[in-house]
């Protein structure tokens, strides 16, 4: 048979799998392995599965993926989130659309502290989000809101996904989150400007909050929650700075976010048996099941490599069909598009990175700079119906009131903004490569 069929063959077999409800990595993992073992015979089959797993244990900065989740589950179960809301709540709210710009505010900086997108959807969901309607906003705007600014987890730094990303794609972690910051700033500040337009266009969409309440809190208790509201951005720094002035190593940065989030928590008198307990049981859950999904990526890609794959794909992209690099970068692009509307991002960077990456790179492409297209692509996937990942996430998390077709309609204009960054990222590269050559001269 083929090489090409085999590789087509794997694809449905795994795809077909997923569609029956297995676990991803179960899915990736067993086609992986038994396509080795029926190609290269049991010593090689059983080969590829060892090899991978050796290659897993041995990357040291995946040491880094406990320590931000656990960093962010802190920060979450104690509290510490809520100050920050309160914060915006207090400074911002006599701005039309003042709270929704806090919002997005919030979830940059929850996003800083933690790294996945279902965080910043639940402290959105159960924080932002009655408050915003108790308020008076637009149910459709606030819903938007928090669905598009929770998708900044998987692009602002320490993303989670550009760990796995890195992993797969064999490039340095440190590069990526650099390179995932300004894009994922100037995505924020996108949100922000067409708030700010909108609600000064429409002001019931965002209505100020009474000015009489503003006069209620005191000059100390402005300050006072200030300071309060900046204690995840302290801790930020305290993780970031050293790491990116070389003082210490990406691990040593995490473990110091972890600790200085934990002893912020104890400071406060917020880190209680309970917190400790669900913020590790949280951190081991989510760390594993990662683990196991790399673990079934990189046994795939290595079956993948084996087979020549990328080349003849390669070849049949460039040399039989003719067709242009950005042609081809774009078609890849809208490949994941589709394929968010039922997979989340982790799924899809494990199906298809074996066979894009390589391909990527051979098409004179900056890896780098791919990353932080498949991020940007990846929330856009997430926020596309019909089965967009973050719409059933916020169908879940949304008062009644708030239905599915709202939902639906609420994220329209935020894709419009996501699409327009992803436009400028592609056009203008320097865009999310500067800071990289900035600090570590790329």
């Amino acid at each position: 048979m083929p090489y090409e069929m085999i590789a087509l063959l794997m694809f449905s077999s795994m795809m077909l799998l997923l569609l029956t409800g297995q676990r991803v990595f179960g899915a990736i993992g067993f086609v992986a392995v038994v396509a080795a073992v029926l190609l290269w015979g049991d010593r090689g089959g059983y080969d590829i599965g060892f090899a991978a797993a050796i290659k897993l244990m041995r990357w040291y900065p995946l040491l880094t993926l406990p320590m931000f989740i656990f960093m962010g589950y802190v920060l979450s179960d104690s509290k510490i989130a809520d100050d920050l809301y309160r914060m915006f709540h207090v400074w911002m709210g006599g701005l039309r659309g003042g709270l929704a710009i806090g919002t997005i505010g919030l979830m940059v900086l929850i996003s800083a502290m933690n790294g996945l997108s279902v965080a910043g959807m639940a402290i959105g969901a159960t924080i932002a989000l009655p408050e915003l309607l108790k308020r008076n906003y637009d149910k459709l705007m606030v819903t938007g809101v928090i669905q598009a600014g929770s998708s900044l987890g998987i692009l602002v730094p320490p993303s989670v996904v550009l760990v796995l990303y890195a992993m797969i794609a064999r490039q340095p972690v440190g590069q990526l989150w650099l390179a995932g910051a300004v894009p994922g700033l100037m995505m924020a500040a996108l949100f922000i400007i067409y708030i700010a337009i909108r609600c000064r266009i429409s002001p019931n969409l965002g209505p100020t909050i009474d000015r009489s309440e503003l006069d209620q809190i005191t000059r100390g208790e402005k300050y006072r929650l200030l300071l309060a509201g900046l204690l995840p951005v302290g801790i930020f720094a305290v993780m970031m700075v050293p790491f990116v002035n070389g003082w210490t190593s990406l691990v040593e940065s995490s473990a110091i976010g972890a600790l200085a989030a934990f002893f912020a928590a104890v400071a406060k008198g917020r880190m209680t048996r309970q917190v400790f307990e669900t913020s590790i049981r949280q951190t081991l859950a989510i760390t594993c099941m990662f683990m196991w999904i790399i673990l079934a990526a990189l046994a795939f890609g290595a079956v993948f490599d084996g087979l020549g794959a990328v080349k003849a794909i390669e070849n049949l992209f460039t040399t039989q069909w003719g067709l242009n690099p950005w042609v081809i970068l774009i078609l890849m692009q809208l490949s994941f598009l589709l394929m968010g509307t039922f997979l989340d991002d982790t799924a899809m960077l494990v199906i298809v990175a074996p066979l894009y990456v390589p391909l990527v790179g051979a098409l004179g492409f900056d890896l780098i700079w791919y990353g932080v297209l498949y991020t940007i692509t990846c929330q856009i996937a997430y926020m596309t119906p019909p089965f967009g990942y973050n719409l059933f996430l916020m169908r879940a998390m949304a008062p009644p009131e708030i239905t599915i077709t709202d939902i639906y309609r609420s994220i329209i204009p935020f894709v419009g903004v996501m699409i327009v960054a992803l436009i400028l990222v592609m056009v203008f590269p320097q865009i999310a490569l500067w800071l990289p050559g900035l600090i570590y001269d790329y």
